[in-house]
């Protein structure tokens, strides 16, 4: 059993120290519950609601900067593993990210592949590297971020690679609680994958986050939930080693399922295709 922790903060626009200071002190406190790895939301060390990428860029880091390292610090005192929103710096281009660090440092990173037409991820480079799965010593982790979780291919995709937790940082603002209620949990049950998703709350230049940061097990199942206005932890213990075990057995012998030897790839070829128009595009 592996226990998450979800951390729901408040994040301040554009004070990465004071966002920081509270991420590193959070790490702290769900270590002493027993927890291994710690989730925290996407952006949570610069804020999103930037109006320009000029007003963004100051405030972003490479994957190994200095935030991380003090991250990688809390990490190595504490023994978890942690996952933290923030905008990457890569030469010129400017990400939606997070960064994986464990005890021993940074040991991955991704890359938000679908970008709203919201908040920073207006100005930001779409994500330019594969999906892929970490393999820690606490269990294969697979990361997405916000967006990512409306196309079910970014969730396959990591369930093929081998992922038994699935980890979204996310900003859902009131509009996207459909995503929160219906669309986390078929993510989890159509792949037979854990999936925790970890939402932010507070208002940030008009727009309301609605927390409702929550985990729900390889069956689709909510583990646990938290509120939609306050900052708290909440925990989850998720059996990863039971999400590799595809098959269903509700009647044996007359009732199962197992959705991934059950696919049909040969049918799926269209998917792979560039297209598809937005009604009334020319």
């Amino acid at each position: 059993m592996l226990r998450v922790a979800c951390v729901q903060m408040d994040v301040e626009l554009g004070k990465v120290e004071a966002n920081r200071r509270k991420i590193v002190s959070r790490i702290r406190e769900a270590a002493q519950t027993g927890a291994q790895l710690v989730i925290f939301p996407e952006c949570a060390l610069t804020g999103y609601c930037f109006d320009s990428l000029q007003e963004a860029m100051p405030f972003a880091e490479p994957l190994d900067g200095f935030s991380a390292q003090h991250v990688a610090l809390a990490c190595a005192q504490t023994g978890v593993h942690a996952i933290v929103g923030f905008i990457e710096k890569d030469a010129s281009r400017y990400f939606n990210a997070a960064m994986v660090i464990g005890p021993a440092g940074v040991v991955g990173g991704y890359r938000k592949v679908h970008l709203p037409f919201l908040g920073v991820d207006r100005f930001l480079t779409r994500g330019d590297q594969s999906f892929r799965v970490l393999d820690l010593p606490i269990g294969k982790i697979g990361v997405n971020i916000c967006y990512d979780a409306s196309f079910p291919e970014a969730a396959r995709s990591l369930k093929l690679l081998g992922a038994e937790l699935i980890a979204l940082p996310t900003n859902w603002p009131p509009g996207a609680w459909r995503t929160a209620e219906y669309v986390i949990n078929a993510r989890a049950n159509e792949n037979h994958v854990n999936f925790v998703a970890v939402n932010r709350v507070g208002v940030e230049r008009g727009w309301e986050f609605i927390g409702r940061s929550k985990a729900v097990d390889f069956n689709g199942d909510t583990l646990v939930e938290a509120g939609k206005n306050a900052e708290e932890i909440c925990l989850a213990d998720l059996d990863l080693s039971a999400a590799n075990n595809n098959r269903i057995v509700n009647v044996a012998g007359s009732y199962e399922l197992d959705r991934m030897a059950d696919r049909r790839p040969e049918f799926y070829s269209l998917l792979s295709k560039e297209g598809g128009r937005s009604q009334g595009a020319d």
